[in-house]
Formats: structure tokens, sequence, C-alpha cells
């Protein structure tokens, strides 16, 4: 964690009637060194405090405004700014405040967050193509949680049987079901609210002839984001959805080329991510670098699993 980046800047800049002074902003660097989710608690934290002592500013200066002032000096000035100092930091770091919010929005910015609502991202309207996985604009990489392990874990046999069909590594496929679905925790829903087991975000097109599920999601064309409603493949198990997935980068052209990177020793997770991009599979233009990360991660798991 900076401690010197624009963020936390404003900290140094609010002089005498600031909460925050030099002995504080040392110890948060001391604190971001070995503790860094601690770090963006404590700093969440003087930005609320921060907040609170200009309302309470604001709310003297009304009061102020409508008083004599006969009683006004100096002193009591500087001593109505430190008591509001107090009182801010007595009112903040509270459960469910501001501060709470402030610091999701940093553990999410420095990829730190491992939970929390991600709203989907644009996806490419191409007949077969995917929805993309769910995270915020440069979401980083995930970081690895039970719940991730239990994912790579409940999902490598459907992966190896496709990888037998395919050539794909299964663990870049259990990489991109998981960097399409969030993890699990953003799966596509039928009606009655229960998953498709679409982990691969596989839209709908004119030639599908199985069950379907409508979402109302995000597409980007032209760079305009809009609201659609469309149609995505849906299946009776994950089992189904890995052995579609696989069916369709084996029989469609347009993943040849991701096919023949991804097959053999010289497989790389950067090379399949980009193919996949270039393929059209994804119209954000982060996507092969968002695939990548999540590929290494799940690497990464998978050997600490088998260990």
């Amino acid at each position: 964690m900076n401690l010197n980046s624009p963020v936390t800047n404003p900290l140094l800049t609010q002089g005498a009637s600031s909460s925050v002074d030099a002995r504080s902003l040392a110890a948060l660097r001391t604190t971001s060194s070995r503790d860094p989710k601690a770090a963006i608690k404590e700093t969440a934290k003087q930005f609320e405090a921060m907040f609170m002592q200009q309302l309470l500013k604001s709310m003297r200066e009304a009061q102020a405004a409508m008083s004599s002032g006969m009683m006004d000096n100096s002193g009591t000035n500087l001593g109505n700014e430190m008591l509001d100092g107090e009182y801010a930091k007595q009112m903040s770091g509270t459960t469910g405040g501001l501060a709470d919010v402030i610091a999701r929005q940093l553990e999410r910015q420095m990829g730190t967050a491992t939970s929390g609502p991600v709203p989907l991202k644009p996806f490419s309207s191409a007949p077969g193509a995917a929805l993309p996985a769910a995270g915020t604009a440069g979401s980083p990489a995930v970081s690895t949680s039970g719940k991730q392990a239990d994912f790579v874990r409940s999902h490598t046999d459907a992966a190896r049987a496709a990888e037998a069909e395919t050539g794909i590594p299964a663990s870049f496929m259990v990489a991109q079901a998981a960097h399409e679905s969030g993890w699990g925790r953003h799966e596509i829903k039928n009606a009655d609210g229960s998953t498709s087991f679409n982990v691969f975000g596989i839209k709908a097109g004119s030639n599908w002839k199985g069950l379907v599920a409508e979402v109302t999601t995000t597409e980007y064309t032209a760079g305009v984001a809009h609201k659609v409603t469309a149609k995505f493949r849906a299946y009776s198990s994950y089992e189904e959805s890995f052995k579609d997935y696989a069916r369709m980068m084996k029989d469609s052209p347009r993943y040849g080329q991701v096919m023949a990177s991804a097959s053999g020793n010289n497989a790389s997770a950067a090379g399949f991510a980009q193919g996949l991009q270039r393929a059209g599979y994804a119209t954000d233009p982060a996507y092969a670098e968002k695939l990548t990360r999540v590929i290494n991660t799940t690497l990464r798991l998978q050997r600490v699993m088998s260990t």
C-alpha cells in the first residue's frame, strides 16, 4: 500500500485542525508493510474522521452565522477545532459506517478484496460468444481463499475430461470458468433463481436447441454501453457446461488459433488468454490480462492443493 498516493495525500494537508498527525501517519506506514488490510481499514477510518470533522465544522460555522460572535476568538476557535477532531474520531469506524464503504473500495482497487457484489462486464454480441467475468474495471488477481480452492477442486474432473477432447490444459479451463463466473459467485441464473450451470457465459445463438436462461446485462457497441436482455445456454450440470465449452472450442473455426496455441508443450497462460481476446471471446480490452492473472492464481492453488 502506497501511503504517498493521491488517495492518502489529503491526510497530509489538513494542518493543525486534522485528527491525523505525523505520528499516526508513521504508524500507518509501518502497519501497511506488515498488514495491508489493517492499514486499509485504518486509512478508511481516518478518511471518515476527516469527513465527520468537516461536517461538524460546517455545523459550527452555520451556528456562528446566527449568533453575535462576541465570545469568539482564536482560542475558542482552536478549542472547537480540537473538540471537533475528538468527536470525529469517536464517531468514526463504527460497523456499517462510511469507513466500511471506503475500505471495501480501497480493497477492490488494491487487490485485497475477497468478497462482495461485483457487476457484470461487457461481452461480445457475436453468436456463441461468452459473457466475460464479473469484476470491476481493471480488476486485480483474485486472492487464494478457501472458496477459490473449492471451486478449483469441484471443477477439475470436468475440466480434465474437456482437456482430453480439446488439448487445452484443464487448469486453463477451470480458470476461465472462474473468471467468467466470479469464482462461482455470479453464475447466470434461470428465471426461478436456480443456476444454469453456465460457468463460461456462453450465449445461445440461433443454432442452440437446448434450454436457455434470459439475463439482462450490459453490452458495449462501438464503445457505448447499453442494457440488453440476452439468451444464454442452460445445462443440467457443470459437466455438461464443460463438455459444451470443449465442443464449441473444438468445432468453431473462430477458435482454431486458440486451440493450436493452447495445445501441446508450448501452451502458455498469456498465449491462451490473448488468443481468446483476438478471437472475440470478449470485448473487454483488458480481458487477456485479467484472465492470465486468474490462470496463474488457479495454477498456484493447484500446486498448494497437491502438496
